[in-house]
This record gives C-alpha cells, structure tokens and sequence, in this order.
C-alpha cells in the first residue's frame, strides 16, 4: 500500500476508533488530550533530536539541483544550491512547521467548535507521518542515502494520484537553468 493510501487508511480507522470514544466523560476527554499533547510533544523532541544529529554529522557535501516552480505558476525552477546538512535542516524545519500548523487547526477545532475526534486522529496521523519520515529512516535508523532517500528527494504523490514535480539533478539541465537565470539577471541589470 502506497504511503498516501496507508495515511487514508489510517485516517478513516482513526476517526471509527473516535466516534466509539465516549468525550461526554470529562476523564476520557482529559485522557484524549493528555493522549494529544504527549504525542505532539514526543514529535517535536523527535525532530529535535534529528537535528541534533544532522548538526553532529555536519555533511558540508555540496549538491545542487532545480527545484521546481510552485504549481501553476508559469515560472521555470530555480537551482539551488546547498549542502547535505542545510537541506535536511530545511526538512526538518518543514515538518517542525507542518506539526505547528496542525497543533493550531485542531486547537482551533476543539477549543472554538468543541470537536473531540481530531485529537485522536492527529495523534495517530502524527506517528504515521514520522514512521514513513525520510530523516527518520536516515539519522535515527541510520539507513543508506540510496534510492528513493537520495537528496534531493521526490516529492510525495497526491492523494488522487498525480505526480508530484520532482527536482531535477541533471548536470545538463541544471547547467541550462543556471544559463537562462544568468541571461534574466544581466537583463535586470541593463
């Protein structure tokens, strides 16, 4: 099962096992919060300790590749260039972000609308999304750089089923990029 197909499963499980959780008990509903925070918490010290270890390994490698344009934006990638250990920082620093986001839209769902569910379904899609985390299988569980965990890395399909753009890492193409942001910067200039 693909990772989005799993993430839905799980989703959909998730809010069954939450329409069978009786919130009316004030205990139960303390529980599911407490439940709710400690996971929140446990993944922020994960991608705490994630960067910790990529700050340890420091890998000063440089690799560039063209990060493809926002979508239906008509602009061309941009290439950029880093290092191994800025680039997962700035992964860390995404998920770090999305978990912020999504502490936010259930505070917002349970604290104005009284919403119970959310909280357990984002406590489980929350340990999902850090089980099939590459930085996880790469500085916690010390797995290989090969393969689909080579940087820089895919982005995840949609949910519906359509690729996603991926960077690009051709020597020809980034060559190519760099040439016609070279010609629109001399432009700019005159």
């Amino acid at each position: 099962m693909s990772g989005g197909m799993s993430s839905i499963v799980i989703s959909l499980g998730a809010m069954q096992l939450a329409r069978r959780i009786p919130f009316e008990d004030p205990q139960t509903l303390l529980l599911a919060r407490g439940v709710y925070v400690g996971v929140q918490v446990f993944l922020l010290a994960a991608y705490y300790y994630i960067t910790a270890v990529i700050k340890q390994k420091n890998d000063l490698k440089k690799m560039k590749y063209i990060q493809p344009p926002a979508a239906l934006s008509g602009e061309e990638g941009k290439v950029v260039e880093t290092t191994i250990r800025d680039y997962d920082l700035e992964e860390v620093g995404k998920q770090t972000k999305s978990i912020y986001t999504g502490v936010a839209m259930i505070a917002f769902l349970h604290l104005y609308f009284k919403i119970n569910p959310p909280l357990v379904v984002q406590a489980l899609t929350g340990l999902k999304s850090l089980y099939d985390s590459k930085l996880v299988l790469l500085h916690i569980l010390g797995r290989p750089a090969e393969g689909d965990l080579k940087r820089p890395w895919k982005g995840a399909p949609s949910m519906f089923g359509t690729p996603s753009q991926d960077p690009n890492t051709d020597a020809a193409a980034i060559a190519e990029a760099e040439k016609k942001e070279k010609e629109t910067a001399d432009k700019k200039e005159q």
